[in-house]
């Protein structure tokens, strides 16, 4: 009874005095903090501010025209119920009501297209976002190589292959419990070919201390079958210099002085320069006996070596960096690996390595600094997850569209604050979770194809909206003519919502059109002031042209009495929509319509569609259905003339429009 009662209380008191001690919890541990960093709403992306502005530039045109348009019609005609039902039709007309069915379309076929590319976007309006991006932020592990990593040396502060610091490698990575990265498999495997497993049966483990991207290392508490424990850390070279004390050399465990220390660096240094990620071993016996480890135990270590670790660049690297270059996108290696690293692998794949800046050289600058620093420098290295973070934001702060490529929780805080997060899906949930676009491969190859069709699909959506202010804008000063001359109203509510239908439908073939090559070879930004240019020239030629219908109605067919203002309805009802469907094709494409650029085979379609039906509502008995007269035959030739020189001008000015601004969309 006796023993059962000691060993009772023996076991009580093996449990408070090795389970580690919880110290802080939720988000006063570091990764707590991260997760409340990654908390609340992100920032209004370019592309959602794009549309905003735009809808409001509409809006606030129709509240100005459309109450001229009724107190015009009204004092001019003095029949205010007609008057006013016009201008709410007007209203109705102007308001863009594709806009949503267009930009929806057009993203989900750019997703769509963009999934058959092993590209998968999480976020629609990241598809033009992806497209606008003119600078890429990424990771080095894993995009740039081949994300394979191997334990190539295991050696000695001397440089000499020593299987004692492989062991205790395979001690702190095989025991610690946390999430095991491609470092301590890369070691548990190579340990598994020495027959390593057997130690681990002399091992137990009392605490760790985990890693986090301050420190840069993790450690073990031991225990061995006589009940010495010791203290095993691996991590960062300098970090783990930092807290070494005392270096082993040849067996004997030697103060740390100038001389040894030189020595282990310039070990460190040769390996790195070569190309190995270098991980530095070291440990300790004087370990306290009982209560909870922390990081103020990390002190006094005896450095024991070096393990080198290679994972060689991608093949494909280098011309996938080429390529996105030539469309525009200047690649940036943001990375927590050292500058030897670094230098080596970014120098094989085309990163312009000829300034690089270190963790430590940005905590020193502040934003101004870093701000004139990005503009130069292609590559960060020794990064933790908050300097990445503020690198993206310095770049954004320069005017930068920017997207950050990268899978491990380092990279979140940066994926979040760029415009556009990139992440695979072999990467950490929590990185997933952030990005909004997942490359089912992890090639920097899929990335082109995906940026090539955010740009395409960004194309398709502009082509709308420019089309949509232009034209609205010229309808405005055409309806606004015709009040103040005409003794009638121009066109009737039921004959204004009937044209609205034809010509979105006309509209519908647009998100599946093609675009030009020459557009995608570099990023494109929502510029409200390039929309805003475009309507002053496109919207009063379309005026010009309807004016000129006007006379042809008045003067040639002689629809200019009051009884015959649906003979005059009629006739702009087909012009406005036949014109309608014409600039569509004439804004598509920055070249002559048809002869350079063609067209996709569905806006074909649905603008021949609806040209003849608006024909066919026109010159027959379809027109009294929305109280209009048929056309005689007569108005043909004219309506081909008009329709003529209006593509013979809007040619002329599209000329005129790019040699000025130096771009069409």
């Amino acid at each position: 009874m006796f023993l059962l009662i000691l060993d009772f209380l023996i076991s009580i008191c093996t449990i408070f005095i090795l389970a580690p001690i919880i110290l802080t919890t939720g988000n006063n541990t570091y990764f707590g903090s991260m997760a409340n960093t990654l908390s609340g709403n992100r920032a209004e992306t370019s592309f959602e501010s794009g549309v905003s502005s735009v809808s409001k530039l509409l809006l606030r045109m129709m509240l100005v025209m459309v109450p001229i348009v009724f107190l015009i019609n009204g004092l001019m005609k003095n029949d205010w119920p007609s008057s006013l039902l016009f201008a709410v039709s007007i209203a109705v007309g102007l308001a863009p009501e594709m806009l949503p069915v267009i930009m929806t379309s057009t993203l989900a076929k750019g997703a769509i297209t963009m999934s058959k590319h092993k590209v998968i976007v999480r976020t629609l309006g990241a598809i033009q976002t992806f497209g606008e991006m003119d600078i890429l932020c990424t990771d080095k592990t894993g995009t740039l190589t081949e994300d394979k990593i191997a334990l190539e040396k295991y050696m000695n502060v001397h440089g000499e292959d020593d299987v004692r610091i492989l062991r205790h490698a395979y001690l702190n990575s095989y025991f610690q419990t946390g999430l095991k990265n491609l470092i301590d498999i890369a070691i548990i495997n190579r340990a598994a070919k020495y027959n390593l497993e057997n130690i681990l049966d002399n091992y137990s483990c009392v605490d760790e201390i985990p890693f986090d991207f301050s420190r840069r290392r993790m450690s073990v508490v031991l225990i061995d079958e006589k009940g010495k424990r010791q203290l095993v850390t691996k991590g960062a070279v300098e970090e783990m210099i930092a807290i070494s004390s005392f270096v082993e050399i040849h067996g004997r465990v030697l103060p740390m002085d100038e001389k040894s220390r030189r020595m282990a660096l310039v070990t460190y240094e040769k390996h790195n320069a070569d190309g190995l990620r270098m991980v530095a071993v070291a440990q300790k016996n004087e370990v306290p006996g009982s209560g909870a480890f922390s990081v103020k135990d990390e002190r006094d270590m005896v450095l024991i070596g070096f393990l080198g670790f290679l994972d060689p660049p991608k093949e494909s690297a280098k011309d996938a960096i080429t390529a996105l270059q030539e469309h525009g996108v200047r690649t940036v290696v943001l990375t927590g690996d050292s500058e030897g690293v670094a230098l080596k692998v970014c120098g094989k794949v085309g990163v312009n390595t000829s300034q690089l800046i270190t963790g430590r050289d940005v905590d020193r600058m502040d934003d101004a600094a870093l701000h004139d620093a990005v503009n130069t420098c292609d590559l960060f290295a020794k990064l933790s997850p908050s300097q990445k973070e503020r690198v993206v934001k310095a770049f954004q702060t320069s005017g930068h569209t920017v997207g950050y490529m990268g899978d491990g929780i380092n990279d979140t805080l940066a994926l979040r604050q760029a415009d556009v997060g990139i992440s695979v899906d072999s990467a950490v949930d929590i990185a997933k979770e952030t990005a909004d676009i997942i490359l089912l491969e992890k090639d920097l190859m899929v990335l082109e194809e995906g940026v090539l069709e955010g740009r395409r699909t960004f194309g398709n959506i502009i082509k709308y909206i420019k089309m949509a202010t232009s034209g609205n804008f010229g309808n405005m000063i055409s309806v606004i003519v015709a009040s103040i001359f005409l003794p009638f109203l121009p066109m009737l509510p039921v004959q204004i919502l009937t044209q609205n239908l034809l010509c979105d439908f006309s509209q519908m073939g647009m998100p599946f059109d093609n675009v030009d090559n020459e557009y995608v070879k570099k990023p494109r930004k929502w510029e409200t002031p390039s929309i805003k240019s475009f309507m002053a020239y496109m919207g009063p030629l379309s005026s010009v042209f309807d004016i000129l219908c006007f006379a042809a109605l008045w003067w040639a067919i002689g629809a200019n009495r009051i009884e015959l203002a649906p003979l005059f309805q009629s006739g702009w009802f087909v012009f406005g929509t036949v014109s309608q469907v014409l600039v569509i094709h004439i804004i598509r494409t920055g070249k002559v319509p048809f002869l350079q650029s063609k067209p996709s085979l569905p806006l074909i379609v649905s603008s021949l569609i609806v040209v003849v039906v608006a024909l066919a509502i026109g010159f027959t008995k379809l027109a009294i259905g929305i109280d209009m007269m048929p056309l005689p035959v007569a108005f043909a030739p004219w309506l081909a003339l008009i329709l003529a020189g209006y593509f013979v001008f809007a040619q002329l000015i599209k000329k005129i429009y790019i040699g000025r601004y130096k771009e069409w969309l």
